[in-house]
């Protein structure tokens, strides 16, 4: 086989996928695909506090941009929002982050470990 491995042999997955976790998986790697979306998220993660209106002072994004992407990372559950008074606080929940890195590596359990 000109010393090339099957990627079949050598990626299998762990468990037998379903149309369930396919479609979190797809939700979740949607809700990351934006730059700006995984900043937001080193920023909530950097402070491992909820934040609030400080995500906008260190971004070189608009109010509305920030805020339109924090929704999108809500309604994947990769954030989860709640008021303190007259604002906003965010932060990462830690469940979605484990649960997008289970299923990632469910895609190809070998890979985390490369030749």
């Amino acid at each position: 086989m000109n010393g090339k491995t099957s990627l079949r042999a050598c990626c299998a997955p762990v468990a037998k996928p379903t149309r369930a976790t396919d479609r979190r998986l797809a939700d979740l790697a949607k809700a990351l695909g934006h730059p700006a979306r995984i900043r937001i998220l080193r920023l909530l993660l950097a402070e491992d506090v909820c934040v609030a209106g400080s995500i906008v002072a260190r971004l070189p994004l608009s109010q509305s941009t920030v805020s339109q992407h924090l929704k999108v990372l809500r309604e994947a559950g990769l954030v989860s929002a709640c008021a303190d008074g007259p604002r906003m606080c965010y932060c990462v929940d830690p469940r979605a982050i484990g649960q997008f890195t289970t299923l990632i590596a469910g895609l190809c359990p070998l890979a985390k470990d490369p030749p």
